[in-house]
């Protein structure tokens, strides 16, 4: 069963502060969880080295009026016409810079971006899209495509035309400086063409895959660092999305059994111990306490998963670290999909499982020793894991006014995928806290 029971949506855009937003109509809720692996040419002149690279990306998807994270790219609907052929976007996307693998995380990893989309849909199956973008640093560039989307049986596919526009702070950045030269380049125009493919295999699997390449403008191809005039670039992967092959009812709201809502407010405690050691309890005292105070909410997204009883939710949140002797405060953006599954032991209990991403806007103490002992440099950007494990306590107690609350001990966990993944800074570690909470179901 999908449920389009909106109640509110707190939205998480890459970090940006969290907005509550209240729905006044039901809307089909639309989610997906995937694991890419993207491999790309190098443009550099890498001198012998890699003349590619590639990384693994984790990805979510969600859509509803209000907010959308369409893998790379996450966004607010700020204008929709009447007739929903203009829309308006506050959109962050992920931008890979292709380098050889070991220079990437001196180099400081990939960029985001952050701007405005102005879309206009065409047709049926076409859309155009017009995009302003700047990274922190005020370098801009702007977008012009046109996307379209075809559905043959089990079959989507969504081929692209863009022309890009740079302007010359951004060309001297990502065109003009590699292996200790730095040089200014003009502004340029470059273009490129892609498909993106989906194909259902069954019930909420799916197999993805997708081809761009690009043709770099003269001022670009003619720097002094760059060898390669094409970039090209391919993701395969497989994920888990809405069943396409389940009719999708318009008056069919949330069951009265089904998930619901949830704010979890939690604490935790710091460990330099890894995930094997907590879980083995074999877990070690951070000598200087340093601890964090999370809210989360959770958004209900339907109750199955490949027919078996799994709650999934969409559940975004803020986390404060407290300041120590060897911290200031800090703020931690996170966004994941969970899912939950309930089993009775004599009395009822959840097992909880989530996976997201996490922004903070200054990296924990626990965090940099670790980076400093093994010598890299540290990324606010990484991916971000939740286990949880929680009682009813209403179960527990035999008292019906406690039937929406639960009880729990949670793992509060970034990391960034044993250096697999580019985004994350190429980084082998990152930080645990055991956290217990409250939960409570609305």
């Amino acid at each position: 069963m999908i449920f389009r029971h909106v109640p509110f949506t707190l939205a998480l855009v890459f970090g940006a502060t969290p907005t509550m937003i209240l729905a006044t109509e039901l809307s089909e809720q639309e989610w997906g969880i995937a694991a890419l692996w993207r491999t790309s040419s190098i443009s550099f002149d890498t001198q012998g080295a890699d003349t590619s690279v590639s990384t693994f990306i984790p990805t979510l998807y969600f859509q509803n009026d209000y907010v959308f994270i369409d893998g790379l790219t996450a966004g607010a609907h700020l204008y929709n016409s009447d007739d929903d052929i203009w829309q308006l976007n506050a959109i962050g996307r992920l931008r890979f810079v292709d380098i050889p693998k070991d220079e990437q995380n001196q180099n400081g990893g990939d960029s985001a971006d952050f701007g405005l989309q102005l879309q206009y849909q065409m047709d049926q199956n076409w859309v155009a899209q017009a995009e302003l973008l700047s990274d922190k640093g005020h370098r801009y560039h702007g977008n012009l495509r046109l996307l379209g989307e075809y559905e043959l049986g089990a079959l989507e596919l969504k081929p692209n035309v863009t022309l890009r526009y740079k302007d010359a702070d951004f060309n001297s950045q990502y065109y003009g400086q590699y292996n200790g030269v730095s040089e200014s380049i003009g502004a340029g125009l470059d273009y490129s063409v892609g498909v993106e493919a989906k194909y259902h295999v069954y019930s909420n699997l799916y197999l993805l895959g997708e081809t761009n390449l690009r043709m770099l403008d003269n001022n670009a191809y003619h720097a002094s660092v760059i060898d390669q005039r094409f970039e090209g670039e391919v993701f395969v992967g497989f994920g888990f999305f809405n069943d396409k092959t389940k009719t999708k009812s318009r008056s069919q709201g949330i069951s009265s059994k089904g998930p619901k809502p949830y704010v979890r407010v939690a604490h935790g405690w710091a460990t330099p111990s890894n995930m094997n050691e907590i879980f083995s309890f074999n877990r070690e005292k951070d000598p200087y306490n340093n601890q964090l105070t999370s809210v989360f909410y959770g958004h209900p997204l339907t109750d199955e998963l490949f027919g078996l009883p799994l709650d999934i939710y969409l559940s975004p949140g803020i986390a404060h670290h407290w300041d120590s002797e060897v911290q200031s405060a800090s703020t931690e953006f996170v966004t994941l999909l969970k899912a939950y599954y309930t089993f009775t032991w004599p009395v009822d209990f959840r097992l909880g499982v989530g996976n997201g991403v996490s922004y903070i806007d200054s990296v924990t103490y626990i965090e940099q020793t670790e980076m400093d002992e093994k010598e890299k440099r540290s990324n606010k950007f990484m991916n971000y894991i939740d286990i949880s494990l929680d009682v009813s306590l209403a179960s527990l107690t035999k008292s019906n006014r406690l039937e929406n609350w639960w009880l729990g001990y949670s793992l509060h966990h970034r990391s960034s995928i044993f250096e697999t993944a580019s985004q994350y800074g190429r980084i082998k570690g990152g930080s645990n806290y055991n956290t217990v909470y409250l939960q409570y179901h609305f």
